[in-house]
């Protein structure tokens, strides 16, 4: 896709870009949206629920009004549709706790300068509390796989397998749903035991406590526990070095069966490492919250795959929002 030619205009726009990300995450920990509900309040009632001020509140939810999410009447505000269905706390489709994440990363981004010149990563844990990062993190992953999901499981066929290794799957959002598209199947979720508490309140609120399970694990450590003829590893091969990479998929290929399915679901790049957009800036996050993380392009990721005696290898292109797409492979011997 032809991208726009770079102006004064654009670079300024560029350059300011983060204010509307800002007022949106500031919005979302005051719970503006979630105090709004259906109502039809003024800024001063809004203040007074949330315990700010008048003309401060106001100031916000105009700023929000500008950006469409809310609606304004006179002096009452009102969440638009989309603010309802995605910002507001117990809607199905709750967004909030991945807006949270990025504004968790807000100040290792800050400090980017610093990590290119040292290539040193600027983690989370050295500027937030660790605990409270961890829930928005995990919780914004279920949020995005809850509406990746169901687009991309209809894709992947595991209509012939009848147990799926989840590595490294936090709260077990990609095994409820292969579950539940295919009812024959049952899943084993292998991630650290920090872990544990997210998943299985999340399965149990599925109903699926009896055909999913929770393992746990450290893969970059330890042994993959259990025998597979499905592994998904999603979004878990970014985070490491090309050698972490690799020792993950040979265990990961230890624990399969011949002729399961190996399936890598993550940001791929364009093999000259120079787009799409958002792998590209997606790498830039790994630089800062990782020793050696980074985004991969299919050349990479199908490499690394052949390395371990994975064949049949080929790409579904999802078309996602942020590039991500599955490469799967089979493994026939081992």
């Amino acid at each position: 896709m032809e991208t726009p030619p770079w102006t004064p205009g654009r670079i300024l726009a560029t350059a300011g870009a983060y204010w509307q990300p800002c007022t949106l995450m500031a919005a979302v920990k005051l719970d503006v949206f979630t105090h709004l509900g259906k109502e039809r309040l003024t800024a001063g009632e809004v203040a007074t629920r949330i315990g700010s001020q008048p003309r401060s509140m106001a100031t916000i939810l105009n700023a929000l009004t500008a950006m469409g999410l809310l609606e304004k009447s006179g002096e009452h505000y009102k969440n638009t549709g989309a603010a309802s269905s995605y910002l507001c706390k117990g809607a199905s489709e709750y967004m909030g706790h991945m807006v949270q994440h990025h504004s968790d990363l807000i100040p290792s981004w800050s400090r980017l300068t610093a990590a290119v010149l040292s290539q040193r990563p600027v983690p989370n844990h050295q500027l937030l509390p660790a605990d409270t990062t961890r829930e928005h993190f995990l919780m914004g992953m279920y949020n995005m796989a809850s509406n990746l999901a169901p687009e991309v499981v209809s894709h992947v066929d595991l209509s012939g397998q009848r147990h799926l290794l989840d590595l490294g799957g936090g709260p077990g959002t990609w095994a409820i749903y292969f579950c539940r598209q295919y009812p024959k199947l049952a899943a084993t979720v292998c991630d650290l035991p920090s872990t544990r508490p997210f998943a299985e309140k999340t399965i149990a609120r599925f109903g699926l406590t009896e055909r999913i399970d929770f393992k746990d694990c450290d893969y970059l450590s330890q042994k993959i526990p259990g025998s597979y003829d499905a592994a998904w590893l999603s979004h878990i091969l970014h985070a490491e070095p090309p050698e972490d990479c690799a020792a993950i998929i040979k265990k990961t290929v230890s624990a399969l069966e011949p002729g399961g399915m190996l399936m890598v679901h993550d940001f791929i790049l364009d093999n000259d490492m120079a787009g799409p957009l958002f792998p590209a800036l997606f790498s830039l996050n790994m630089l800062l919250r990782t020793e050696s993380g980074r985004s991969y392009c299919q050349r990479d990721i199908e490499e690394m795959l052949s390395a371990v005696g994975a064949d049949h290898l080929h790409r579904l292109h999802l078309e996602t929002p942020n590039n991500s797409d599955v490469i799967l492979g089979t493994v026939s011997e081992k």
